[in-house]
């Protein structure tokens, strides 16, 4: 990994102290501004983690480069999470390693201020209050590189059995360039069987070595990180589902909670399903997308589970069956299926009603959980064409109550009526653009269902008042995945969770206990997650059933104060446009359900309802719980509403002693020179202009 840190002026210098996910070098002494840019290059940065009974071992390794053409020397700085201790660092000078120091959070905070005062880069106040690592680096010549490596050891303390693991990884106001190479692993080994294993900051791939061991990867490339790595994992009792619970609660409003339901481990098996392929043959699946069909049902049938039934359909403007209904998976029946499909090709028009009929015909009532997986890249052209009769006819058919999961090919499909039948189906809805891969997306999604834990699952909680629960219906549970329901409350105190489902006709009941608190700030994601999917939820609705006013209102009031683009907070993008880049936010179309803003629309609504993290916009921060939104060059609370502020001078005494009084205020104050935002009930303004003494109305707001 290669990341360059461009020092163009002492502000980049000091602000690149708040890099401390990767450490920094900083340059002694202080160029004067103007200066020269000064190019040092991270070669690469490799960061291991290995955590066994809650205790967290983490190394950094990074090589520094010196690409200038003149010698560089400094001072390297790396701000400690909280609560961690340096047991190993080493800075190599001609193959020597060199000692460093950890300076107590007191000692930092002075140098920090210092900076600020000197500097005016407000950046840094977000990491006062920690202690920080510091080391002398020597004169490294033009072309020379420094090694240095960093391990420090944390505690990781449960709460309701759930770990936090957090690496800082926010660098993206200091880099010049992305980083080229981004990897974290983190090996788990934990006293009991593992439960729910999941980031709301990352994408992650997991790998479960046992119930109790796995492996965490985050990697990426040629990306500006602009928010910490954040890892939660519990453990539960062997032989149960696992479930964890996570709140967030912030003065007077209601909570918001997080549940995560994991399959139980044991003697569980994966329960036997019912699965049908319906696969459009119409003359548009010529060449690419028929090929990708084909592959990925190839796929599939290789991959069915020893007591697995399945069936596949095949259709143009008629209807043909590759099996006699459903079939259990034996080698002679699954080869013989793959050469029929093997020969398919395409031609002719699109009738879905009969071929979903035809699918759903085949499956009935049982203990066996059923799919319909159903694909296609038209809209009906032959035999019953009327979207509402195919919906109503279709939905009839399904006496099996099988899930109907649809995947649309392309801009030419009706997105209205694949929505409709996915939703009274329960099942989902997919799409695949042009520039995508069907087999990937199909094959990933069937991965997704190979292996059913538990069916008609539901959740009842009682103790408090739980609220707005998304999903509105939960899916099945499948090994190797896990659940997300977010939800809030009223009411405060321990609460039982029941969780109810079936496996192979056996009714299953696994209860809980957990704390709703009645104030918790840790957490802070938990708003903006649940608002997410709540926006997604209320998109569909309007996708389809009109834009009714009271919908898109809910959806204006959640993405305006939690920061979530959406068709109606198309605020969040202007700045792109300012710059010259073109940035029309999404439109939903209600009048023409095809093409691609109509499927893009359905993709944008879909993701939201199922999202397990949200993308922040450029303009965007959240900090502590609190969404921030940049406008007219001045970061501003999302909860602002126009009203009267107090003015407070930016770095005049009444700037630090605000910080004095409510230090929890600094990673606040560390966005920049302008910022309003909330003390009690009152609206503070950071500016150019404003009081150089603390205002008494402030102090009565902070309680003092």
């Amino acid at each position: 990994m290669v990341r360059k840190v461009v020092f163009l002026s002492v502000l980049l210098f000091v602000g690149s102290l708040a890099a401390y996910a990767d450490g920094i070098i900083i340059p002694q002494p202080v160029p004067p501004m103007p200066s020269p840019p000064g190019w040092l290059t991270i070669v690469y940065h490799h960061v291991e983690v290995s955590i066994e009974g809650g205790i967290a071992v983490t190394r950094v390794d990074q090589v520094f480069r010196n690409d200038t053409d003149v010698p560089m020397e400094g001072t390297y700085v790396f701000p400690l999470p909280p609560g961690a201790v340096v047991q190993g660092f080493a800075l190599w000078v001609d193959g020597e390693p060199v000692a460093g120091e950890v300076l107590p959070a007191d000692e930092a905070r002075e140098i920090y201020l210092d900076y600020l005062r000197k500097h005016r880069d407000p950046a840094l106040l977000e990491y006062i209050g920690r202690d920080t690592f510091r080391a002398r680096v020597f004169p490294i010549p033009p072309g020379g590189k420094r090694r240095i490596k960093l391990e420090y050891v944390q505690v990781l303390s449960p709460t309701a059995g759930v770990y936090r693991y957090s690496y800082p990884l926010d660098t993206e106001r200091f880099s010049a360039s992305p980083l080229e190479d981004v990897v974290i692993e983190v090996s788990i080994a934990a006293d009991a069987p593992l439960g729910a294993i999941y980031s709301p900051s990352h994408r992650i791939s997991v790998v479960r070595e046992g119930p109790d061991r796995a492996t965490v990867l985050y990697e990426e490339k040629d990306v500006f990180p602009d928010r910490d790595f954040v890892l939660y994992y519990a453990t539960g009792t062997p032989g149960e589902a696992h479930a964890s619970l996570l709140a967030h609660r912030a003065g007077d409003e209601d909570g918001f909670f997080l549940f995560i339901l994991t399959p139980p481990y044991g003697d569980y098996t994966p329960i036997p399903k019912d699965i049908v392929l319906v696969i459009d043959r119409s003359g548009s699946m010529e060449g690419d997308k028929i090929s990708q069909a084909k592959e990925a049902t190839l796929y599939i049938l290789d991959h069915l589970n020893p007591g697995d039934r399945f069936g596949i359909v095949v259709f143009n403007d008629m209807v043909q069956t590759l099996t006699e209904g459903l079939e259990l998976v034996t080698p002679e029946r699954i080869s013989r299926a793959k050469a029929e499909v093997g020969r398919l090709f395409a031609d002719g028009g699109t009738n879905i009603h009969d071929a979903l009929r035809a699918a759903l015909g085949w499956i009935k009532r049982s203990d066996r959980p059923a799919y319909v997986i159903f694909l296609t890249d038209g809209i009906p052209t032959a035999g019953v064409t009327d979207e509402e009769e195919i919906i109503r006819s279709v939905t009839a058919a399904n006496g099996g109550k099988a899930r109907l999961f649809v995947f649309g090919v392309g801009y030419d499909v009706n997105t209205y009526l694949l929505d409709k039948l996915a939703q009274v189906n329960r099942g989902e809805p997919t799409y695949v653009e042009p520039h995508e891969s069907l087999e990937r997306t199909l094959t990933a999604f069937y991965r997704k269902i190979a292996a059913p834990a538990m069916g008609d699952l539901s959740l009842e909680i009682t103790g408090v008042e739980a609220y707005d629960l998304y999903p509105r219906e939960l899916p099945d549970l499948f090994f190797g995945s896990q659940i997300t329901v977010l939800g809030r409350y009223r009411g405060a105190g321990e609460a039982e969770v029941v969780l109810r489902g079936k496996r192979e006709g056996k009714e299953l009941i696994f209860r809980y206990r957990f704390p709703f608190p009645d104030r918790e700030p840790g957490n802070p994601f938990i708003p903006k997650l649940w608002a997410a999917r709540k926006i997604g939820y209320l998109l569909e609705r309007i996708k389809l059933e009109g834009e009714k006013e009271e919908f898109v209102q809910q959806v204006i009031a959640l993405g305006t104060r939690y920061g979530i683009v959406t068709p109606y907070t198309s605020f969040l993008v202007a700045e792109k446009e300012e710059k010259g880049v073109s940035m029309t936010p999404l439109k939903l179309t209600y009048a023409v359900p095809t093409g691609a803003p109509a499927v893009r629309a359905s993709k944008r609504a879909q993701a939201l309802q199922e999202t397990e993290k949200v993308e922040t916009p450029e303009r965007v921060r959240d900090v502590g719980g609190r969404t921030f939104v940049f406008r007219d060059g001045v970061w501003v609370e999302s909860t602002y509403a126009d009203q009267e502020t107090v003015a407070i001078k930016y770095m005049s005494s009444a700037y630090f002693e605000l910080l004095d009084h409510a230090p929890e205020l600094a990673p606040i104050l560390s966005l920049g020179e302008r910022v309003i935002f909330s003390v009690g009930e009152i609206f503070v303004e950071i500016g150019p202009e404003g009081a150089e003494r603390l205002p008494a109305e402030v102090l009565e707001a902070l309680g003092e």
